[in-house]
């Protein structure tokens, strides 16, 4: 048998009923590795081995009582720390979160709770999601396992890093412009994306609250999918999660898109998305992962999304008006960033809001906040957001008139593979075109899923492998099971 640590969801099921280990020697296994490699890498910012031992032991007492237990059960999690855990710090990578501990769980948490999850602990992440390297946290960046002189991507680097270098069976981690796949892309791992809906964002610290989601990262895309049905359904809490959305099928992916369905399927190839200057390793990658469909039957189109190359100027208009609005709220007062208040009293509410936010957001929010403010701003509104909104109409169009002719659509994650640590951070337009090829699927609000293309690259090593390439399949809103089922038999071509 593998070792604990190399298990998937669907493998730590089989061998947790078949009483080959229990879920805290499970437990236990991992978090021997994470003492003893985490230090290297800087995937979590925070540990709660104590809970995550209640959590294992109870899911032993329930089958020592033959209780029937589902596929998550005892399954050791990473959760990025934007996701509120009820008694765990939640940061947010900020010096503005850092004495915050949560006091609810996020709906997605809760229910992987019901479903016996055990919780590792807190990923590290680029501040408040804003990055796409998580060399932007104030508590350090996370390097790649593959090669730690490289970033493991961002926002949820931390998350990526942790299921790549084998410190979690699987992570949550949120997505506003790729921080899922473009960090999956990077580490070698599965990333998706859901549709805009499908998993509530209530206990999710929000970043762009018309962008964000929460899903999965995973060692391979029939995880994905558990993960994803466990995590998905409408909210109370959330009023943009779907009413009706159906995903009582996902969980049987040869059942839900069987082979000869998949097959009479067509892939779109967006000539937008295959620009100079894509590096020649992502190219050769994403053009090996077509001929391998190509061998599942699968016809292929070329397809035209006019619209995208506006969608990164959209993007940073859009996104940083949101988070202008939604960082207004940490004042570094009702979250305590400083206990010593009393020692500022002789300061006016105007100038202790300056100091707690000068000192405790860092320098890409604050890039982020003023650039929203100034498009929120008078005289510059109609200029700047307002046809920043039009223009993602017309994106999310070109999708709904490329979708009347394909199923899916096939892109690559990223123009290029892990880059070195410090390469982009004096550049923030090189750092924002990182997320050149997932931004379009935010604005769009669709279902995006980043597969390895050679299938999901062991870093038990740490640092011994080559750097990985993952290619994107885009879907149509509420059509997980399209890609999902697409990525799975993709899987097993490849072995």
């Amino acid at each position: 048998m593998e070792a604990l640590h190399e298990l998937t969801i669907k493998k730590f099921h089989e061998g947790l009923l078949a009483k080959k280990f229990s879920a805290l020697e499970a437990m236990q296994a991992h978090f021997a590795r994470i003492k003893a490699h985490d230090p290297a890498i800087h995937a979590y910012l925070s540990t709660a081995e104590e809970s995550a031992a209640r959590a294992a032991s109870a899911v032993d007492v329930a089958l020592a009582q033959g209780e029937d237990v589902g596929p998550l059960a005892g399954v050791p999690l990473a959760v990025k720390d934007c996701i509120l855990i009820e008694g765990l710090p939640a940061t947010a990578a900020s010096r503005m979160l850092e004495r915050y501990t949560a006091s609810y769980d996020a709906t997605a948490i809760a229910k992987l709770r019901d479903a016996g999850a055990v919780f590792l602990g807190k990923t590290n992440m680029d501040e408040f999601a804003m990055g796409s390297s998580t060399e932007n946290s104030a508590f350090g960046l996370t390097r790649n396992p593959h090669d730690p002189s490289r970033v493991a991507g961002g926002s949820s680097g931390g998350s990526a890093a942790a299921v790549a270098a084998h410190f979690a069976v699987a992570a949550l981690g949120s997505d506003t412009g790729g921080s899922i796949r473009q960090p999956a892309g990077f580490c070698g791992v599965v990333g998706f994306k859901p549709t805009y809906g499908a998993v509530s964002r209530s206990g999710l610290i929000a970043m762009a609250s018309s962008l964000d989601q929460i899903g999965p990262f995973t060692k391979t895309v029939e995880d994905a999918a558990i993960m994803f049905k466990a995590i998905a359904g409408p909210d109370p809490l959330d009023a943009t999660s779907a009413p009706d959305a159906d995903y009582s099928s996902i969980d049987d992916l040869e059942r839900s898109a069987p082979l000869d369905r998949i097959k009479k399927m067509a892939i779109g190839i967006p000539e937008e998305y295959f620009i100079e200057g894509l590096d020649p390793a992502v190219a050769e990658g994403v053009d090996r992962a077509i001929e391998r469909l190509k061998r599942l039957g699968i016809g292929f189109k070329k397809i035209s999304l006019p619209h995208t190359k506006y969608a990164l100027s959209c993007y940073y208009i859009v996104m940083p008006a949101e988070v202008s609005s939604n960082l207004a709220r940490f004042d570094g007062i009702r979250y305590a960033r400083l206990p010593d208040l009393a020692d500022k009293s002789g300061l006016s509410l105007g100038d202790l809001y300056k100091k707690q936010r000068g000192e405790g957001f860092g320098p890409e929010a604050k890039r982020r906040i003023i650039l929203g403010t100034f498009v929120l701003s008078s005289g510059y509104y109609d200029a700047y957001y307002e046809k920043a909104q039009r223009t993602r109409t017309l994106i999310a169009r070109d999708f709904r008139e490329a979708f009347k002719t394909v199923d899916a659509i096939l892109t690559p994650v990223t123009p290029t593979p892990a880059f070195p640590i410090g390469a982009k951070t004096n550049d923030p337009l090189a750092m924002y075109l990182e997320d050149i090829f997932t931004i379009p699927v935010n604005l769009a609000g669709l279902p995006g899923i980043s597969i390895p293309v050679d299938g999901a690259r062991s870093a038990a090593a740490l640092g011994a492998g080559e750097l990985p390439v993952n290619f994107q399949l885009i879907g149509k809103k509420w059509r997980e099971a399209d890609i999902l089922g697409i990525g799975r038999y993709y899987e097993k071509l490849n072995g």
